[in-house]
């Protein structure tokens, strides 16, 4: 049993998103590990990490106050982020004088936009798995930027900030091992001289849906699923304009479950282009129901074109679903050629039409999308199922601690 530092930052199952998935990695390691925690909640969750992480020795911090009244720049850009660092790096430098630590391992913030406390300190140092920093394509830019808040154009200085932030390449450059969640983030860190880079994804499912026994679709006849946001990176809107190129097709219909503020966008667009009879907007809906939308599709279409990860995409892959996502960021890196299509996105007059080629590719062979079915669930069963996740994170672990040691023996 190694004796690791897990640095968790926000760390809470009844919280969403990054927090809730920094919760199930540390809630499962700290089983297999002699671990102690490092946290950084919302004042007013302030204490759930010690309450729910049974079995480890847990340092929390809050936020400040200013900090979370600002909920979405915060969110965003994490400001409590600099208060939590000056904290940890204080009480790493007195921990490890106290004691020995075979290891590491900071996984939160998932951004890799952040400088860890625990760079540069002598103990192996494990990073990840982080991922972010997607760009816009140049194409959509004049869409997406004027809705977008001020604070996210504040991204577009992560890659000045590899190549001139001195905390940050200290960071990458001291890891003994970075773990990114796709392919694009290796190139993202090409300015740091990362001595060894692994993709794994940040997030997983605690155990596979019912299976569905689903027959082949009758060959021009697909029905389309997409669930989530609807913002416009998210794509819905491209994926609405991509009915009109298939209109040879009326076998094809969408259904869109979920809302944002992109969704009058793409009801407006869906009327303009005549296919309303087409497309339906079901709004959120509850867990229950999302399930028999995922029963009774045919092809997910997830078009994000700024995804880091896309947690939907897993989720519809268990449900043993072929998709149709956009080859940008982490969708098509998750999905593989085996389970899904790629379109690449340049413009949004290329990308409909791409989408369009590649519902019409599936269109004409149901046979490949139940094969492509198949595979996504069985994909989920061998590298995303949480326990398969932690049991390869417990090799990582041995295994760079073995080659620490073995540098160490060879001084």
């Amino acid at each position: 049993m190694a004796k690791v530092i897990l640095i968790a930052y926000a760390c809470d199952r009844d919280d969403v998103s990054e927090t809730w998935c920094s919760y199930q990695w540390t809630s499962r390691l700290i089983q297999r590990h002699d671990a102690t925690v490092l946290a950084y909640n919302r004042r007013s969750r302030f204490g759930a990490a010690r309450e729910q992480l049974h079995g480890a020795r847990v340092f929390e911090w809050s936020e400040l106050p200013i900090v979370e009244r600002a909920w979405g720049f915060s969110s965003m850009l994490k400001p409590g982020y600099l208060d939590f660092y000056r904290r940890a790096r204080r009480l790493l430098h007195r921990l490890l004088r106290e004691e020995s630590f075979d290891l590491i391992h900071q996984y939160e913030p998932f951004a890799p936009r952040y400088p860890s406390p625990a760079a540069g300190l002598g103990v192996p140092l494990i990073l990840g798995p982080v991922g972010g920093g997607v760009d816009t394509p140049a194409g959509f830019r004049n869409e997406v930027e004027q809705h977008m808040a001020w604070y996210t154009r504040l991204r577009a200085f992560d890659r000045f900030r590899f190549r001139h932030d001195p905390w940050l390449r200290k960071t990458y450059a001291s890891a003994d091992l970075v773990l990114g969640i796709a392919p694009y983030v290796q190139e993202l860190l090409a300015p740091v001289p990362v001595k060894r880079f692994a993709c794994m994804h940040e997030t997983g499912v605690e155990s596979l849906p019912a299976a569905v026994e689903r027959a082949a679709p009758t060959a021009g006849h697909l029905r389309l699923l997409y669930v989530g946001r609807i913002v416009r990176t998210k794509g819905v809107r491209d994926a609405v304009r991509a009915l009109t190129h298939v209109h040879d097709l009326p076998g094809v219909r969408f259904d869109v479950v979920g809302d944002g503020d992109d969704r009058a966008a793409c009801e407006a667009e869906a009327g303009r282009l005549g296919v309303t009879d087409r497309v339906t907007f079901h709004g959120w809906q509850p867990r229950d129901v999302v399930a028999r939308f995922y029963a009774e599709a045919d092809v997910f279409v997830f078009p994000s074109f700024r995804e880091a990860s896309g947690t939907v995409v897993i989720e519809a892959m268990s449900h043993g679903l072929p998709l149709v996502t956009a080859a940008s960021g982490g969708p098509g890196y998750t999905v593989g050629d085996a389970c899904g299509l790629t379109v690449p996105p340049h413009t949004p007059e290329q990308f409909a039409a791409g989408i369009a080629a590649a519902v019409r590719t599936l269109a004409a062979d149901p046979a490949r999308v139940v094969a492509m079915g198949r595979a996504a669930r069985q994909r989920v069963e061998t590298e995303f199922l949480w326990d398969r996740k932690v049991e390869r994170m417990g090799a990582i672990y041995d295994e760079v601690i073995a080659r620490a040691r073995a540098a160490r023996a060879a001084a």
